[in-house]
């Protein structure tokens, strides 16, 4: 068993579960070596400044959008599974790293994708209803208050749920902290408040995956459609 050096990345096939069959690693791969993290080439140019380290997630909670042959989003693969793809050959990267980090191991190298793309087109089943999540609801109101149209931080239900109100797309919407604390428990009507947008329930395929996802790689929005910019 390799021993993960700071810096460095190891997947492990074992790791693949039987819920990635869908995506391609059904098959069982080949032995993936040990790949280490090597910094982007830097320019030896006193003129030239290296650029600044774009922020991104610990490796242990790194993700990468998963496409199918299509272009069409499916899910977003930690990144361990995401390399095993690319090293059996069953995906490509269609976009790197921000950073350009390259992951190396003694027979090659991997560059750190941020979007992978089947080589195979998989079918996936659909289902239509959408889980109602903090992420997605955010994302269908574009983070912005259905009251007063300022930045959103938090959920509020139209209809207070110690009134009858229920926890739907229907009911939920997207407010800033100030409308919700002068909202409370009451009715709009009670209020005089009007709402920017009625709530509905978003469609689509790629809502499945925005209701999963807490911040999502810019390299990830044109494929998630302008809902999520």
């Amino acid at each position: 068993m390799h021993e993960r050096q700071p810096g460095s990345v190891t997947p492990l096939v074992s790791e693949v579960s039987p819920t990635t069959a869908p995506y391609g690693a059904s098959d069982p791969p080949d032995p993936v070596p040990e790949l280490t993290v090597a910094p982007p080439p830097r320019s030896d140019s006193p003129d030239v400044l290296p650029a600044p380290p774009s922020p991104s997630p610990p490796w242990g909670r790194r993700r990468v959008l998963l496409l199918n042959a299509t272009f069409e989003p499916l899910t977003a693969l930690p990144l361990r599974r995401a390399i095993v793809l690319l090293v059996c050959g069953k995906a490509e990267v269609v976009h790197g790293d921000a950073a350009g980090l390259v992951l190396h191991s003694a027979t090659g190298s991997v560059e750190v994708p941020s979007v992978i793309r089947l080589v195979a087109y998989v079918r996936v089943p659909y289902r239509a209803r959408v889980p109602l999540t903090r992420a997605a609801l955010m994302h269908r109101d574009r983070f912005r208050c259905a009251y007063c149209g300022g930045r959103a931080e938090t959920i509020d239900h139209v209809v207070p749920r110690s009134r009858g109100g229920t926890h739907t797309w229907e009911n939920c919407v997207a407010c800033c902290a100030r409308c919700n604390h002068r909202k409370a428990d009451k009715l709009l009507a009670e209020l005089g408040w009007p709402l920017r947008t009625m709530p509905t329930a978003p469609r689509g395929r790629h809502w499945r995956l925005l209701a999963g996802l807490v911040d999502a790689d810019p390299l990830w929005l044109p494929y998630l459609g302008e809902t999520a910019a």
